[in-house]
């Protein structure tokens, strides 16, 4: 079977689909790889790279998607501003697409495969078990924009972070808040810990406080009966009874705060609202706040899809692609979880989309032109 790379032409996207080590793991599993002309050069790949490896190298994009069998790529299909059509019709019928669709987010991108008889996996579905571990491209790029999402907060904020005592005088540590305790969350704690600073963490479920506090971070707790985790390890939606009662705790914190940086999601729904504008205004000038949810709506009332706005003298952080600030390494990761999916599912350099398998069935949103996702189908209607 032929695996072919496009480059990603989503506005912002670094990252590549497959780097040059992954790819000669499998071609020597027997399959065929092509990829697009320097689509790997803004991650740092170039085209010798991957042609050292066995890589056939094609500067005619709709030779690569009527050759390929799979499409692996970083981001949903878009429309391709040279052909003025959605990547998605530029497949040949019956070839499967591997990718991040966040169907629950975009279902009629579903239907529309459907309709074109592409198949879809879809890396945001892959289920959170012991044996798809490592395929969990979600956590995987989770703890790259973890780890950035500190940095960039750093570099934007008027003081250093770690306690330092010199002949002038003390400087205190830094204080910073972080809501979630998801991978990017606890990401964040150890990074921001490993800077110097004070950490403060606040989730809906209680039975993370143990992982923060082994990090070395203090756990802000919100008395609750709630169940906060549905059966998959991921945040339920939470009532609004809760959320008021964690917002009259966190207030005192994120006042007091020089960073605040918010990571809450919920698949297929709209972000929780953690931060509101009364927040942002009781906190000093110079601080800042990241919100890592404002691709789907945001954690934080005032944050603005992909700028950095500066409001009462706070810093707001709306960078809604952090992992592609880090492609080299956010694209090998991402790499290896592909690699580590195909490898599961393949033999003798044939991959078996098998419905009943645990990983592969729940992966996929769409087959043989019908979409198979429950979640997705239940949104379609």
């Amino acid at each position: 079977m032929v695996i072919g790379v496009p480059k990603e032409i989503y506005p912002g996207e670094n990252r590549v689909a497959m780097v040059p080590d992954v790819a000669g793991k499998l071609i020597k599993k027997g399959f065929d790889v092509l990829i697009e002309n320097d689509a790997g050069l803004n991650a740092g790949f170039t085209n010798q790279d991957y042609e050292k490896v066995g890589v056939k190298v094609l500067s005619d994009l709709q030779e690569l998607y009527s050759k390929s069998d799979i499409i692996l790529k970083v981001q949903r299909p878009i429309e391709h501003p040279q052909y003025g059509k959605n990547e998605l019709e530029l497949m040949k019928s019956g070839s499967l697409l591997i990718t991040f669709m966040y169907s629950l987010h975009y279902p009629e991108l579903a239907k529309k495969a459907a309709e074109l008889g592409i198949n879809v996996i879809s890396m945001d579905a892959i289920p959170r078990t012991t044996l798809a571990q490592p395929m969990d491209a979600l956590s995987s790029q989770a703890n790259i924009a973890g780890y950035k999402a500190v940095i960039l907060a750093a570099n934007h904020l008027h003081k250093i972070f770690p306690l330092m005592m010199t002949a002038a005088g003390t400087i205190s540590p830094a204080k910073v808040v972080i809501m979630g305790a998801g991978v990017a969350g606890l990401q964040a704690l150890g990074t921001a810990k490993r800077l110097g600073a004070v950490v403060w963490v606040s989730d809906i479920r209680p039975a993370v406080k143990e992982e923060v506090q082994s990090l070395g971070g203090k756990f802000i707790e919100v008395e609750t009966d709630e169940s906060m985790q549905d059966e998959g390890g991921y945040a339920k939606e939470a009532s609004p009874e809760f959320l008021k009662k964690q917002q009259e705790l966190i207030a005192k914190h994120v006042a007091e705060a020089d960073i605040v940086i918010t990571t809450a999601l919920v698949p297929g729904k709209r972000a929780p609202l953690l931060i509101t504008e009364e927040m942002v205004k009781s906190m000093r000038p110079g601080s800042v706040v990241l919100d890592m949810a404002v691709e789907f709506g945001g954690n934080v009332e005032i944050s603005e899809k992909g700028k950095t706005v500066k409001k009462y003298g706070v810093t707001i952080i709306g960078e809604t692609n952090l992992p592609s600030l880090v492609p080299y390494h956010s694209s090998e990761m991402y790499a290896r979880n592909l690699f580590n999916l195909v490898n599961y599912a393949s033999k003798d350099g044939k991959f078996n989309h098998n419905m009943e398998d645990e990983i592969i069935g729940k992966s996929t949103i769409v087959k043989d032109g019908q979409v198979v996702h429950e979640r997705t189908k239940e949104l379609l209607k």
